[in-house]
């Protein structure tokens, strides 16, 4: 149950053979960014990566497969196995004793991680209590082979020496083009994100990764949001409309990207001073342009200045503003 919600998860599973170290994190799709943040999040965690990996023939990652064990795998998944070089071996199709390690690990973990039914309010707080499972498992089962030793005591005598040094995190995203509305927003996977005002008119690129969208255009990033997993839901990020503010500052009071502004304590009374007043809402853009060309930190320094000395408009805000700016001491000359 995450955040209240009964919700079927899709487990990713990762074992190494000869110790029978295991790590298993919980995603809401089992599309191929997901697996590459798999990969990744489970070299990570064991130090390092693996000469040969064993896979079931997962669409994610075979596009076709042949006779025998000869596949021909996606171009982005071999891509992956390229960075931390690792060797793919295909199982053959309806043959799971090949994986049969993982096939049992799947049942010991429904079994003893997933049982009683979890509760959890994210996906991040859900992979933190597994991932502790993972290292408390290994540290109390016995090996079983090697019954004197745990799996965690052989890991590290044997596995983790053996390993590929972790060569940092794959470019692990799952691209898509896409078209960008008159409102300044695109549609992925039963979403809306909103991108800058620049990108209004030409197609981007929408880079998705497990956790979060990046959507570029000539290989620029236009917008960067947190990812959402449910439906028809609009995500707006507020200083993306800043230039539609300078041409309509009155979209301020009313415009759907502005009502989740979070503006800190500063700002927020200087806009409640400012609301309703002549000119109120085109000096508040004002302020928002400065916030956005130099600081959010500085303009709200400026607004706690402005209130203590009894000023609220734009242009006293904005003249201490640049009276801190020619404050500020100059570097140093190096001789």
């Amino acid at each position: 149950i995450i955040d209240g919600v009964t919700t079927t998860a899709k487990v990713a599973h990762m074992r190494l053979c000869h110790s029978r170290m295991f790590y298993v994190r919980a995603y809401p799709r089992e599309s191929q960014e997901m697996v590459f943040d798999a990969h990744d999040r489970a070299f990570a965690f064991f130090g390092g990566a693996c000469q040969r990996g064993i896979y079931d023939n997962m669409k994610t990652a075979v596009d076709a497969i042949f006779v025998g064990r000869e596949r021909r795998y996606n171009r982005r998944f071999q891509q992956m196995c390229g960075h931390y070089l690792v060797e793919p071996v295909a199982c053959t199709p309806a043959s799971g004793w090949e994986k049969g390690q993982v096939e049992n690990q799947v049942g010991l973990v429904r079994e003893r991680f997933f049982t009683p039914r979890l509760r959890f309010k994210s996906y991040a707080e859900l992979n933190a209590w597994l991932e502790d499972r993972c290292l408390a498992h290994a540290r109390r089962a016995a090996h079983p082979e090697r019954k004197d030793r745990t799996v965690w005591e052989v890991f590290e005598e044997a596995d983790r020496p053996a390993l590929i040094a972790y060569r940092g995190r794959f470019d692990g995203f799952h691209a898509l083009p896409a078209s960008v509305s008159k409102t300044l927003l695109v549609r992925f996977d039963y979403n809306k994100y909103s991108v800058h005002a620049k990108a209004a008119g030409r197609p981007v690129d929408v880079h998705a990764y497990a956790d979060r969208i990046v959507i570029r255009q000539d290989g620029e990033v236009v917008a960067e949001h947190v990812r959402r997993f449910g439906r028809d839901q609009t995500i707006y990020d507020p200083w993306h409309y800043l230039p539609v503010l300078e041409r309509k500052p009155g979209a301020l009071r009313n415009g759907a990207p502005f009502k989740a502004l979070v503006l800190p304590p500063a700002l927020t009374r200087i806009r409640a001073r400012l609301a309703g007043t002549s000119g109120g809402d085109r000096q508040m853009v004002s302020l928002l342009v400065a916030a956005h060309e130099r600081s959010v930190e500085a303009v709200e320094a400026a607004c706690a200045e402005a209130l203590a000395a009894g000023l609220r408009s734009a242009d006293a805000i904005l003249d201490i503003l640049s009276r801190q700016d020619s404050e500020a001491p100059a570097d140093p000359v190096t001789p």
